[in-house]
């Protein structure tokens, strides 16, 4: 059984252009390049949203990957989650600020951000003669002449107002000719931040790379799928190894979501979204970091999701599996399916990657390579993997029912 999920949104989703990040890339350092062109996109949307609210694209572009070739390129996976931790925190922050919910599908006056790492290099030529092309590489992350050729059309483009938004922009819209007609007013421009130098050599380029996997998983209840979510989702996603189109390999990302019986004992248990929408609005987000289409995402076009078992969905040309399974207990698919290779946690579920280890180990079975993102904290705080903390504050699904149970008894 198959179904069809709808694109995101009643209007086509808007992109930010964020020229590379400071160096180094320290919180504070994003917070003065980034958050004023953040919160100026965030706050237009939120006053022209309606029905079910607004989507932004984020499209950070930088020098991430290394390699001369385009099937062996690699990339350093903390040193691209953190800086992805530390951008969900500061939109997180405006968010609250602005009193926008940080949920998808939250609604009129929301907006849904999300990020998308784009590997684009200033000090290099991305022009070429011919029309963009869709040629992904072996890892989830695009260059910007790909990034251009697949995700359009767009509602509004915002840039900074300095000079690497400027850059920036110039080199987008050439790529972007005959793509998508632009009217002056959807070019906006916005306040931008500490302008900053992308010499010397970005610290994604110097830093230990990463080896990627062929099955990658991770687990959680993704209700109200908020921006630790997103976080998390992305993470797991820059680790796989992507097959090249016409092999006859795929990779695959396993995910396992809680079971609708293991949530009713929840805080505002009523409010807990069902499986098949916590699984939908998964999927859904990760088709904005996996799907490359040159048809972008017109109006109308639908993802395709199987229900046969679970919720399956397949990227760029079947190369990428997406399987999101229904679990039970605190294992899920890590101790009955012998062939993984990686695992993604947090801070908060640290020990639970830990005994899921210990399983395998008593099963005979290889150890899962465990990677660990950061926490977010609500008051903008980003727990560090490094770190042990309470978690009492974090961004959580609970947080965002009792503001909905608020909200709900005040009408």
């Amino acid at each position: 059984m198959s179904s069809q999920a709808a694109a995101p949104g009643d209007r086509h989703p808007s992109l930010l252009l964020l020229p590379p990040p400071p160096h180094p890339a320290t919180r504070l350092a994003l917070n003065t390049a980034y958050e004023p062109s953040l919160k100026a996109a965030i706050s237009k949307l939120k006053d022209e949203t309606e029905g079910d609210g607004s989507v932004l694209i984020v499209s950070l572009t930088t020098p991430i990957l290394r390699g001369f070739f385009r099937r062996q390129k690699t990339l350093s996976w903390p040193y691209a989650q953190s800086i992805l931790a530390d951008l969900y925190s500061i939109i997180s922050v405006i968010c609250a600020q602005l009193s926008i919910p940080t949920d998808i599908h939250a609604g009129p006056g929301s907006v849904d951000v999300r990020v998308v790492l784009v590997h684009h290099d200033p000090s290099k030529s991305t022009l070429t003669d011919s029309k963009p092309a869709i040629e992904p590489n072996n890892t989830a992350i695009v260059e910007l002449a790909t990034f251009a050729a697949a995700y359009h059309p767009w509602e509004y483009i915002f840039h900074p107002n300095n000079e690497p938004g400027y850059q920036l922009l110039s080199s987008y819209l050439k790529l972007l000719e005959g793509i998508q007609s632009l009217k002056q007013s959807q070019i906006v421009v916005v306040e931008g931040g500490l302008a900053v130098s992308v010499e010397p050599p970005a610290t994604s380029q110097s830093s230990p790379q990463t080896t990627s996997h062929s099955i990658v998983c991770l687990g959680g209840t993704f209700d109200h799928l908020h921006p630790g979510h997103k976080l998390l989702l992305t993470a797991a996603a820059l680790l796989l190894n992507v097959p090249e189109k016409d092999s006859s390999s795929t990779c695959q990302l396993i995910i396992g979501i809680t079971g609708d019986e293991l949530l009713k004992r929840k805080k505002y248990a009523e409010l807990v979204q069902p499986w098949d929408e916590r699984a939908t609005n998964t999927i859904e987000f990760l088709s904005s970091i996996l799907e490359l289409s040159k048809d972008g995402w017109k109006r109308g076009k639908t993802l395709q999701i199987d229900k046969s078992d679970g919720c399956v969905a397949r990227f760029r040309d079947g190369t990428i599996e997406v399987h999101c399974v229904c679990i039970q207990d605190a294992f899920g698919p890590t101790i009955t399916t012998e062939n993984m290779d990686a695992l993604v946690v947090s801070g908060e579920t640290r020990g639970g990657g830990n005994a899921v280890n210990e399983r395998r180990k008593e099963l005979g079975w290889r150890q899962l390579e465990t990677f660990e993102v950061d926490v977010l904290d609500a008051e903008g705080i980003v727990y560090k993997s490094s770190e042990t903390q309470d978690f009492a504050s974090k961004i959580s699904s609970t947080a965002i029912r009792k503001l909905k149970a608020e909200s709900r008894s005040r009408i």
